[in-house]
């Protein structure tokens, strides 16, 4: 059994999330979470909202709110949001609590300590009409390299290069299109060219390991070799104190907030371990040599955030414990892992154009929710998953696959096998002599717990969950062939009786095989054949308050410990099965047409 670290993306918390947010980060981190709790291995699943910097001031503006009442609303939303999704965090807190904001002081105070905090004067970029700082990602303009049209003030999304916005040709702002001033201002730097050594030394390390996804390791090995400091803190208001004489004092100097969003994962853990009672149980998954195998860590994002996770994250880990060419010496939370995967997710888009919130062409996750089941988005999410190509959600494509995967497969075997026992027997019934035939099937069965969990252990959910339907599909042929609703003679009970427990016995497994990826409708399959209780735990939004300030705020917690065992179980013979309820609610084909509609007719169909 190993320690395996969850690090899921930060939601950034100046709105709700849509769908291309919670397809890269929240569904992948989840399936993969509960089959690893499933396959014996000790889980801490950790994140929260990201709530600092100028976006949360832009909206909290537009709002007429403060930043602070901006990001409560949102954190909230978020939360909800992702709890009705199943999605089940160890914690999911926030970026603004006083254990976070200390923990992120410790970091940096230690990086600069050794050496690889550099004081420079530099231009930062202001906005002529506000004097507020703009972000670096709140400046396009073209490429100086490539020419791409659209590149960001920190990188290329075309070549994939770093920038800094002065570089860009005819910058602009995001926010409002206006030219950037750009102004002399003392920031410091992270000092990336003395940590290049050790980054390409793990990433060659990780790319020989052949776990990480191609376009992943490429990515983070190309942006080495054009690396340079990157500054880590911002003439804002709005974020971490820079814990330095002479900074702390500046009301308007903080940490950029992507040097204390990544974190984040750690502030989390030990903000876990706190509320635990065991304050120093987060080192299990964190600290080098704190048990007797090293643990495993893997990052769940979009690819826009590879960058911080495969350099940015690993570089201050490795400066923070002295592993850079400067030297130096971990600070009090010792030597930290890095990361043993980066799981990014490419783009998902919306009836084929770009998610887009200020042209309204965008779902959020609450919308989607409140009128669909949240197994029949995940299935979505997981089967046309984004994971080394873009990919499309349409919502015929909802439809088509809801109707004709869920309802008509899974749920109508779920469905059909559970009417036929109840009309039958009542309850699950004995096994007589099995066929070759039925050994045939319970051995496809349980051949499908070792493919799909080594698929989902490799963060192929596309591949997994397609394996799992087909294992679903020969249980639907098995009953089909079979035929035991023709078997209605006294002579023949016993045969039906071990058709339907063979069944059974394929359904139940073929239920455990797809809980990670449905674990709302894994429950209600546990019930209707007489299971007690929850099968797959699920998430608990808990009321709390900050462990240092008091700040009242909502946490995603949970039990998981009775997780159940990724492997086939024996059916409970004699357990009361009832004429079921269907699992799966089939949509009407003018869902299509209405969700479109909705979109503002964008796209509609013909």
């Amino acid at each position: 059994m190993s320690k395996v670290l969850s690090a899921v993306a930060w939601p950034y918390a100046n709105g709700p999330r849509h769908l291309g947010h919670v397809a890269g980060f929240a569904v992948p981190s989840d399936v993969f979470s509960r089959y690893m709790r499933m396959a014996g291995h000790d889980v801490l699943m950790v994140s929260g909202t990201d709530e600092h910097g100028t976006p949360i001031l832009v909206q909290a503006d537009k709002e007429g709110v403060t930043a602070r009442e901006l990001a409560d609303t949102n954190n909230r939303v978020i939360v909800e949001d992702l709890h009705a999704l199943g999605c089940s965090y160890d914690l999911f807190t926030r970026t603004t609590t006083a254990n976070h904001y200390a923990v992120a002081q410790e970091l940096f105070t230690q990086v600069w300590k050794n050496g690889y905090m550099i004081e420079r004067t530099t231009k930062g970029a202001i906005s002529p009409s506000t004097g507020r700082t703009l972000p670096d990602r709140y400046i396009e303009g073209t490429c100086p390299i490539c020419g791409y049209a659209e590149a960001r003030g920190d990188q290329c999304d075309n070549c994939g290069n770093q920038l800094d916005p002065t570089e860009l040709i005819n910058p602009r702002s995001k926010i409002n299109g206006e030219v950037p001033e750009f102004i002399e201002t003392q920031h410091f730097f992270l000092d990336l060219p003395a940590l290049a050594g050790a980054l390409r030394e793990w990433l060659e390390g990780r790319e020989a390991s052949g776990t990480w996804r191609p376009n992943v390791i490429r990515f983070s090995l190309n942006i080495l070799d054009d690396i340079k400091p990157r500054a880590m803190t911002r003439d804002i208001d709005w974020g971490i104190p820079v814990p330095l004489d002479g900074w702390r004092e500046q009301p308007t100097k903080r940490l950029y907030v992507w040097f204390d969003a990544v974190i984040g994962y750690l502030s989390a853990s030990v903000e876990w371990a706190r509320r635990l009672g065991e304050p120093e149980r987060w080192r299990e998954w964190w600290t080098e040599g704190a048990g007797p195998e090293p643990a495993l860590s893997y990052y769940f994002m979009g690819k826009d955030n590879i960058t911080f996770h495969s350099q940015i994250w690993p570089a201050e880990l490795l400066a923070y414990a002295g592993r850079g060419d400067h030297g130096g010496e971990p600070g009090e939370y010792g030597v930290l892992n890095l990361p043993t995967e980066v799981v990014s997710s490419e783009y998902l888009t919306m009836e084929s154009k770009q998610f887009s919130s200020s042209r309204g062409h965008v779902i959020y996750v609450r919308d989607v929710l409140s009128r669909y089941q949240p197994d029949a988005l995940r299935y979505f999410l997981c089967a046309a998953a984004p994971e080394s190509q873009d990919s499309d959600f349409s919502w015929r494509e909802f439809v088509t696959r809801t109707n004709g995967e869920l309802v008509a497969g899974w749920g109508n075997l779920v469905n059909r096998t559970a009417s036929m026992i109840a009309k039958s027997f009542g309850q699950i019934p004995p096994a007589g002599e099995l066929t070759d035939d039925d050994e045939k099937l319970l051995a496809t069965v349980r051949e499908g717990f070792d493919t799909v969990g080594d698929l989902i252990g490799r963060h192929r959910l596309r591949q997994a969950i397609a394996e799992a339907m087909r294992v679903v599909g020969e249980v639907n042929k098995y009953v089909t062939d079979q035929a035991p609703f023709k078997l209605k003679g006294e002579d023949e009970r016993e045969r039906l009786g071990t058709i339907l427990h063979v069944t059974a016995q394929a359904v139940l497994d073929c239920n455990t095989i797809l809980s990670p990826f449905l674990p709302h409708s894994a429950n209600a399959v546990h019930a209707t054949f007489g299971g007690t209780g929850e099968f797959m735990p699920m998430p608990v939004i808990e009321e709390v308050t900050d462990l240092d300030d008091g700040h009242p705020y909502p946490v995603i917690t949970g039990e998981y410990s009775h997780t159940p065992e990724w492997a086939s179980r024996p059916v409970d013979v004699g357990a009361s099965v009832n004429k079921p309820t269907p699992i799966f609610t089939k949509l009407d084909p003018s869902v299509v047409d209405e969700e479109l509609a909705r979109l503002g007719g964008d796209g509609a169909a013909e």
